[in-house]
């Protein structure tokens, strides 16, 4: 199918589905809500408010689409700064870095512009955590692109 090594698509499989599943526990302990509770405010996004009251079929599109996009954000990592990253000694800089992109585009674009239409407010906390969250996300997708672009 595709080598473990030196592949951009197990690169894209790896970072993607790790940071996007280590993220909804980010969110959990940064919010306080359960795990369920967040996927349903991810499937908002798609559903609107009506989601936010929705069982375990809300939560499991929450979580098809929390894999799609953290896919979809390692692919963009991968496939234009990922090999030269991978190169460098500096590819934590370059995931953190990412994570600063990552956190400012979910917050400032895709979630306003979704059907929950949330507009972002954060206290010192909230936004700090968030943040963090979003560099050590952009950290992981850095992270296997160096393992498994490195030649």
């Amino acid at each position: 199918m595709f080598r473990s090594r030196h592949s951009p698509l197990a690169a894209v499989l790896w970072g993607g589905f790790v940071a996007g599943t280590l993220d909804i526990g980010a969110a959990t302990l940064i919010s306080g809500y359960g795990p369920l509770v967040i996927l349903r405010y991810i499937a908002s996004g798609l559903l609107g408010k009506a989601a936010l009251a929705g069982g375990i079929a809300e939560a499991a599109l929450g979580l098809v689409l929390q894999w799609a996009m953290s896919l979809l954000i390692a692919a963009v990592f991968v496939f234009t700064v990922g090999r030269r990253a991978a190169a460098t000694r500096q590819w934590p800089v370059w995931g953190v870095a990412y994570g600063v992109v990552i956190f400012f585009v979910m917050n400032y674009v895709v979630v306003p512009l979704s059907a929950l239409h949330a507009k972002p407010h954060f206290s010192t906390f909230s936004f700090i955590a968030n943040m963090a969250a979003m560099l050590l996300f952009g950290w992981i997708i850095a992270l296997f692109a160096r393992n498994k672009l490195a030649g």
